[in-house]
């Protein structure tokens, strides 16, 4: 699968109507409606009418915007019924939490093979937590399944990754490098979208802008939100800056200018240039919409 390259993921309650509006509001990339943890028990049910109603106002307002539904677990038994509800026309994705192996995977697929066909849908990608210590030992595996589009590098101060492993958070992310990193490798060896999350202090705007530069600077490609807030953040964070777009794009002219002449390395803006960089800058500037 090839997700689009999502900078901001803004979850919401999938039970309040109009949070996914505001939500939308917000500037995000991409919407997630949640079925799980934000929702009660005793809401559940009802939760799914009103997030795909809340999926079908949503495209209608915005063809581009992305947007994912987190279903409950696979151990709950709630989330075949989630998803007979919500696999509607104007969906992108599920986010399916507590995935523990590739077999969870292949298990998704199997359903959504299922309501895709029954609801007239095609397409949906999963864009999988690594929450789990067995997610994170399975990662490589977990992120060449079927349908999988994305995944996300563990890290949060209070949420279930932190409980699993162990870890005592710190705003610099020391204790989650190596999960993170694991993760990162595991998408940048299958093709998929990077994402790293979770920052969850929200007015701490300063804290959020320097753990997601970390995160870019490591490799990720976009970051997990739980507030409108943190949306414009991540979101410059995660946008090259016009400089960045000249230098790439000048580098690529000036070695295909060099190889036109005969030459297979060239001098640019004080740096050595052959075809390793030129590579590498072709693949930055597909990712940042191919500015030249």
């Amino acid at each position: 699968m090839t997700m689009r390259p999502y900078r901001s993921i803004l979850f919401v309650p999938g039970h309040r109507p109009g949070w996914a509006e505001k939500a939308a509001a917000s500037g995000a990339d991409a919407v997630v409606l949640d079925l799980e943890d934000s929702v009660p028990e005793g809401e559940k049910a009802a939760a799914r009418a009103v997030v795909a109603a809340s999926v079908a106002r949503l495209r209608a307002a915005d063809a581009t915007i992305g947007i994912g539904v987190r279903v409950n677990p696979l151990a709950t038994g709630l989330a075949g019924a989630d998803l007979e509800e919500v696999v509607v026309p104007g969906l992108d994705f599920v986010f399916p939490p507590k995935v523990a192996s590739v077999e969870d995977v292949v298990r998704f697929d199997a359903l959504l093979d299922h309501f895709e066909r029954r609801n007239g849908v095609a397409g949906l990608e999963l864009f999988v937590p690594a929450e789990t210590v067995a997610a994170i030992q399975h990662c490589a595996a977990i992120a060449v399944g079927p349908r999988v589009g994305a995944m996300v590098g563990p890290t949060a101060e209070h949420a279930d990754v932190t409980r699993a492993v162990g870890f005592e958070w710190t705003p610099g992310g020391e204790e989650t490098l190596y999960l993170r990193s694991r993760i990162l490798l595991a998408c940048r060896g299958a093709g998929i979208h990077p994402v790293t999350g979770l920052w969850e202090r929200l007015d701490d705007l300063d804290g959020l802008r320097d753990f997601a530069t970390r995160g870019r600077r490591l490799g990720f490609r976009g970051m997990i939100a739980i507030h409108p807030r943190h949306v414009p953040v991540i979101n410059e964070v995660f946008t090259p800056s016009a400089e960045q777009v000249a230098f790439h794009s000048g580098l690529v002219e000036a070695y295909e200018k060099a190889v036109a002449d005969g030459a297979g390395a060239v001098r640019y803006a004080g740096v050595h240039v052959d075809r390793a960089h030129y590579e590498t800058a072709l693949e930055w500037l597909a990712l940042h919409g191919g500015a030249r």
